[in-house]
């Protein structure tokens, strides 16, 4: 029984994180165009993740055979 009320209140909770369909309500204006945008953005384009609220990976690792650059910040405790 237990398991089935876990269930039940995971359920509404896996569409907690859904985008899909989010349109603005009827008759309201968008927010105001963020300082020094030409132009408002639309619905559309405030809802697409620019590439810093979304970074790309880099796959480039280093290697333990490789030597590291000198960190110039690393330095010892006074």
């Amino acid at each position: 029984m237990t398991r089935y009320a876990i269930a039940l209140l995971a359920l509404p909770l896996a569409a907690c994180g859904s985008n899909v369909g989010l349109k603005p309500p009827p008759n309201t204006p968008l927010p105001v165009a963020p300082y020094g945008a030409k132009t408002q953005p639309d619905a559309a384009a405030l809802l697409t993740p620019t590439t810093q609220q979304r970074p790309q990976r880099s796959d480039e690792l280093s290697r333990s055979s490789e030597r590291r650059r000198s960190d110039e910040f690393d330095l010892p405790p006074q």
